[in-house]
């Protein structure tokens, strides 16, 4: 669970991201240069791949270190299975 500053990190961020892909409509809506609006939708995809990171660090620092704490083995093959199953998307998807 992501605490109220990582939440608040978080949000601040897609709030950035939400005003950039607004910039970019308007710049479609101009009929601006292609490549001044790929520039500004390769800005938007690195931003949310960002808000991925700080998502996924505090997963790992939380429900993935918590369960890797715990006596299960069960539940730690499930979360590394599970972080596992996320790199592999991202990979595949990067």
């Amino acid at each position: 669970m992501m605490n109220e500053a990582q939440k608040s990190k978080a949000a601040a961020r897609l709030s950035r991201i939400e005003g950039q892909v607004r910039g970019i409509r308007k710049m479609v809506e101009d009929d601006r240069y292609c490549v001044d609006i790929l520039t500004q939708t390769r800005a938007v995809v690195a931003a949310l791949r960002g808000v991925e990171d700080l998502i996924m660090e505090t997963h790992l620092d939380t429900c993935v270190a918590d369960a890797m704490k715990d006596n299960d083995p069960q539940l730690q093959k499930e979360k590394i299975d599970e972080v596992m199953s996320v790199v592999s998307r991202f990979r595949r998807y990067g």
